[in-house]
């Protein structure tokens, strides 16, 4: 199954976490990413820790667990490729709607990353050397 459809159809929770130039990491929830034609894959972010972390090391992970029970899932490790700050296309890919007053305040990002490794949520995955 491509990773297209695989987000688009899995339901479940998500969690990127990033690191700053330190290595100090945060950690956040996040909703399933987009993923583009070209193989990328964005997350819509507000100007917060994880958004800031990312400005001064392109890496991230992804985590994302599928259903209310059991361990099925991906591991994404990420690299920030580029972002667009309110573009038309953030607009297009929202997918919530929130009442008026309720969404955040501040400007919005589409981060793009490249897909550096892809695992299954437990177990390595690949062949450890």
């Amino acid at each position: 199954m491509s990773l297209k459809n695989y987000f688009e159809n899995a339901k479940g929770f998500g969690v990127i976490s990033a690191a700053d130039k330190e290595g100090h990491v945060d950690s956040a929830v996040y909703s399933r990413p987009h993923v583009m034609d070209d193989g990328t894959i964005a997350f819509i972010m507000n100007d917060r820790l994880i958004h800031h972390n990312l400005q001064s090391n392109p890496r991230a992970a992804y985590l994302f667990r599928e259903g209310n029970e059991g361990f099925k899932g991906k591991r994404l490790h990420l690299l920030k490729v580029r972002e667009e700050k309110d573009s038309e296309l953030l607009a297009q890919l929202k997918r919530r709607v929130y009442p008026e007053g309720k969404a955040s305040e501040g400007p919005k990002f589409l981060v793009f990353f490249s897909i550096e490794k892809e695992l299954p949520l437990i177990g390595p995955g690949e062949e450890q050397a």
